[in-house]
């Protein structure tokens, strides 16, 4: 069989545009060479938000369009993205409050927002945001954004593209890509086999290995470079009881949020530092976490330190290189170059791009991909739901509290974070379960009935596929259980524990 495109990675961005080509009408085949997501795109800062900061860079088209998907997400997968509410504390001496005012007016009115509620001015001597900051921030501004379980809103895109007839390989290694006239061949490789597929155009959507692609793949002498730029998170004991986030300014002009995270913890981050070496292999430095500890220190009453930490990650962000002076100033903005010899096939590469632009990503690759499918079918995702989310988003509670009384078993706790996961699929999980035995045998939070659901539906592996990606449950799980799922999961694994990602 000869398909129209071939995808290379199997982050946020290949999965998007696989499920909105399928959904076009077009074969696909995607290859991973890890677990989906393992990259950039289960390492971001998990929110689905406008960009406040990029007005002070003038990316007014980027902030707009970000801003705009926020509800279009929201609409799409309401089990796993949700709205959030932002404190952004005034300071004397840095942002004036004029230019706040003015960043959030725009922030307010640039993408068409309907759903979210506006911005608001809140006295911090008497709101409940003000209780965890030091006395001498009296003035916040309140805005909305929204949160994105950022691993899972990929592999619902590629389930959505399967649903849709393409075809999904992780742990699939691309080899080699060579021009064959007006095809593509490429040579794969999974566990020590290969096998040789043909394509009509080939996507490098390969993150921080697109230019690596380019050169050692599809054997270009001069890719196009990237800069990579790494972004890292601690997540610490929880540090305040409310349910609102904070946004920080920093002397340096950057800011850093603080945002409650898994109910028992609070996610500081994030850094912005050039990457040398290895993109698989990311690792917060010493002088990032003294950073992000320094950072929220100036804010919170209490300092956060070293003790308060009880995990951290780090993500390369693959820019594209447009030769900023500062990692911070490099444009977020995605960049999509197509290189076609005359009669030849097609290779588009995708450069940059964030979590909450992957739906416009994909819809603008497919228009550079038009010329080539003219019979294609026209944008459709904009009113799409992804896998588990064919429901209002203001039904959730509703639709949890339902579950919760039709599987009374389990504690309500339970049944929260399998609707928060799989949306309406968490029906398929525990359909016909009288008891909780009736799942299987239990991993700590996880049962076997759940841990086979993934393996036969998320493209699920190994335990840290799991622990690590689909849910973050590695945060919640004693090491014993931990354990006992590696050596149901990987029976190897039984001889040599592994060590979890979590720090102390």
């Amino acid at each position: 069989m000869i398909y129209d495109l071939f995808i290379i990675g199997g982050g946020v961005n290949g999965c998007g545009i696989a499920r909105d080509a399928a959904g076009r009408g077009l074969s696909v085949f995607l290859v991973e060479q890890n677990d989906l997501a393992s990259g950039t795109s289960s390492a971001s800062t998990k929110l689905i938000h406008g960009g406040l900061r990029y007005l002070e860079h003038y990316e007014f088209r980027l902030v707009r369009e970000a801003l705009i998907e926020r509800e279009v997400l929201l609409k799409a997968a309401p089990h796993i993205i949700w709205p959030l509410r932002f404190v952004l504390p005034h300071h004397d001496g840095l942002r004036p409050k004029a230019l706040l005012r003015l960043g959030l007016f725009i922030y307010d009115h640039l993408g068409g927002r309907k759903i979210l509620p506006p911005t608001r001015t809140v006295d911090l001597h008497t709101d409940v945001t003000g209780e965890p900051l030091k006395a001498d921030f009296t003035t916040g501004f309140e805005y909305s954004d929204c949160w994105v379980e950022d691993a899972r809103l990929v592999v619902l895109n590629a389930r959505d593209a399967t649903a849709k007839g393409a075809i999904i390989r992780s742990r699939t290694k691309c080899v080699s890509a060579r021009r064959d006239g007006a095809l593509w061949t490429l040579v794969i490789e999974q566990n020590g086999q290969q096998e040789t597929i043909q394509a009509k155009a080939l996507i490098n959507a390969a993150g921080p290995w697109v230019s690596s692609v380019l050169g050692a793949v599809v054997g270009r002498n001069d890719p196009d470079k990237i800069r990579m730029v790494k972004g890292s998170h601690l997540v610490v004991e929880k540090l305040y009881d409310h349910d609102r986030c904070y946004i920080f300014q920093n002397a340096d002009g950057r800011i850093c949020f603080a945002i409650p995270y898994e109910q028992n913890f609070t996610l500081i981050g994030t850094t912005d530092q050039d990457h040398k070496g290895d993109p698989g292999k990311p690792e917060i430095s010493d002088e990032e976490t003294d950073y992000l500890l320094r950072s929220v220190s100036e804010y919170f009453r209490m300092p956060v330190t070293r003790d308060h930490v009880r995990w951290a990650y780090s993500g390369i962000r693959p820019l594209y290189d447009d030769g900023a002076s500062k990692a911070q100033e490099a444009t977020r903005d995605y960049v999509l170059k197509v290189d076609k010899p005359d009669d030849g096939a097609p290779v588009l590469s995708v450069f940059g791009g964030k979590i909450t632009t992957a739906r416009k990503l994909a819809e603008a690759v497919m228009d550079k991909m038009k010329p080539f499918f003219p019979a294609m079918k026209g944008s459709w995702t904009a009113k799409a739901s992804l896998p588990g989310g064919a429901f209002p988003y203001s039904e959730v509670d509703a639709r949890i509290a339902a579950l919760q009384k039709a599987y009374s078993f389990l504690k309500p706790a339970v049944i929260r974070r399998l609707f928060r996961a799989y949306g309406t699929e968490a029906e398929k999980i525990l359909e016909g379960a009288r008891f909780a035995n009736d799942l299987g045998q239990s991993f700590g939070p996880i049962s076997e009935r759940e841990i086979e659901y993934l393996r036969a539906n998320e493209w699920v592996v190994t335990a840290d596929d799991i622990l690590w990606r689909r849910s973050k449950l590695g945060l919640h799980m004693k090491p014993e259980e931990q354990q006992a799922l590696r050596e149901f999961m990987e029976p190897t694994q039984k001889s040599k524990p592994k060590k979890t990602a979590k720090v102390d």
